[in-house]
C-alpha cells in the first residue's frame, strides 16, 4: 500500500469515526473555557482556532470564554504593580481592576478574534460588561481560623456571577458569529468585578442549555492518587475524590465548576488537556476522548 493511499485510508477512518458526533451535536451549544498552554503556545493557539471554526461549520455553536492570569501578571510586573493572591485568587484593588480589563476585554479578547477571524472563522468579542451580559457581585472569601471562627477577607474587585443575559448569545446562536467572552461582570452600580472563567463558562452553559461545557487545562485530566487519568466520572465520584482529597489545588475549583454545570442540566463537562494538538476536537469528535468526562451517570455521553 502505498503512503498516500494509507494517509487518506487513515483520514477517512478519522471523518467516519466523526460523521455520528457530527450528526448528534449539529445545532447543540457548546461552551468553551479556553486558557493554559493552549492560550500561550503558537502551534496551539493555531490549533484551538481551527477547532472552534470547524465546530462552528459543521453546525455546531461554539462560545468561548477566555481568561489571562499569565498575561495580567505580566502587565502588572511592568507596571511594578505587584500582586497579591488569597486561596488562588487575585486580590484586586482599583488599580490592579483597570489593568484586568485592559488585559481581558482588550489584548487577550482582540487576539482571539483576530485568531478565529485569520482562520476563517467570523468571531466577536464581547465583554461581560457589554450588553449587561454579566451581572455580578462582591465575591467574599471565607477561612477559617485557628479558634473555628469563620473570617471573612475582602479582595477587592472579584465578583461571583449573579445573572447571565442570553439576549446577546441568542443572537449569535442563530448567526454566523462566535462570541469570545471576557469574564468581567458589573453589579447594579455599575462597578466592575473581575470573575474566575471556570465559573462564567459554567454559568453560560448552564443559562444556555449547553450541551458540553469544556475547559481546557494544563494535565492529562483529573487524576487518582496514583496518578492514573480518570476518563469518566459522576458527581457522586466527584464528591468522594474531594472528601478524600485526592482533588486538591487547581483542579478542585475546575472539578466543582464542571460538576455544578452537570446537575444545572449541562449534559456532560470535559476537563481535558490543552497541551494536546487539536484537543477540543479530540474529544467531541472522537470515541476516547483526550481528558475527564463527567456526567450525571457513568453512561459515555
Amino acid at each position: 500500500m502505498s503512503l498516500n493511499i494509507k494517509s487518506a485510508k487513515n483520514i477517512a477512518k478519522v471523518l467516519t469515526e466523526a460523521l455520528p458526533y457530527i450528526q448528534k451535536f449539529t445545532d447543540k451549544t457548546v461552551v468553551i473555557k479556553y486558557g493554559g498552554n493552549a492560550m500561550t503556545d503558537e502551534h496551539l493557539k493555531q490549533s484551538f482556532a481551527r477547532d472552534i471554526v470547524l465546530m462552528k461549520l459543521v453546525g455546531i455553536n461554539p462560545i468561548v470564554v477566555h481568561g489571562g492570569g499569565p498575561q495580567i501578571g505580566s502587565v502588572l510586573e511592568k507596571l511594578s504593580i505587584k500582586s497579591e493572591f488569597v486561596d488562588g485568587l487575585r486580590v484586586t484593588d482599583s488599580q490592579t481592576m483597570d489593568v484586568v480589563e485592559m488585559v481581558l476585554g482588550g489584548l487577550v479578547n482582540k487576539e482571539i478574534v483576530s485568531l478565529l477571524n485569520q482562520n476563517q472563522g467570523r468571531a466577536v468579542g464581547i465583554s461581560g460588561k457589554d450588553g449587561g451580559l454579566i451581572r455580578a457581585r462582591k465575591l467574599r472569601i471565607r477561612q477559617k481560623k485557628p479558634a473555628l471562627t469563620d473570617e471573612i477577607i475582602d479582595i477587592g474587585h472579584v465578583g461571583e456571577v449573579v445573572n447571565i443575559n442570553t439576549e446577546i448569545l441568542d443572537v449569535m446562536k442563530n448567526s454566523d458569529f462566535i462570541p469570545v467572552i471576557s469574564p468581567i461582570g458589573t453589579d447594579d452600580s455599575g462597578r466592575s468585578y473581575n470573575i474566575n472563567a471556570d465559573s462564567v463558562g459554567g454559568e453560560i452553559a448552564k443559562v444556555m442549555g449547553a450541551e458540553k461545557l469544556i475547559l481546557l487545562t494544563n494535565v492529562e485530566g483529573v487524576k487518582d492518587k496514583k496518578g492514573n487519568v480518570l476518563t469518566g466520572l459522576t458527581p457522586s465520584q466527584a464528591a468522594k475524590l474531594i472528601t478524600n482529597k485526592t482533588l486538591k489545588d487547581g483542579m478542585l475549583p475546575k472539578v466543582q465548576c464542571a460538576v455544578e454545570a452537570v446537575k444545572g442540566g449541562v449534559k456532560a463537562a470535559h476537563i481535558i488537556d490543552g497541551r494536546v494538538e487539536h484537543a477540543v476536537l479530540l474529544e467531541i469528535f472522537t470515541d476516547e476522548g483526550v481528558g475527564t468526562l463527567i456526567t450525571k451517570t457513568s453512561r459515555k455521553t
